[in-house]
């Protein structure tokens, strides 16, 4: 995921990003963490995840916009204005060995 936030909202950003850590391991993912601005003037954040198949993946999607604690989680986005914008990249590891 490739978020674009706020930067004003960070700690807003932190308490979305830790449901969503928790959200994704309840529900069969492996969460690799989010990568948030460390140093400098920075808008972006970025957030790693994965689970086993396509499958799984559309098991965890499908309870977007019904399960009470998806859409706690995504209130916080909402209501602090956290998130200006993000974007879903599917993609396949290439690791060492």
């Amino acid at each position: 995921m490739h978020y674009t936030i706020d930067p004003a909202q960070i700690e807003a950003f932190e308490r979305f990003a830790r449901e969503w850590m928790r959200l994704v391991a309840k529900h069969g993912g492996v969460h690799h963490g989010y990568f948030l601005p460390a140093e400098g003037a920075s808008d972006r954040a970025e957030a790693l995840f994965s689970f086993e198949s396509l499958a799984a993946y559309e098991r965890y999607r499908a309870r977007f916009g019904d399960d009470p604690e998806f859409v706690a989680a995504d209130r916080i986005r909402d209501e602090s204005g956290c998130v200006l914008r993000y974007e879903r990249t599917f993609m396949r590891p290439l690791l060492p060995g």
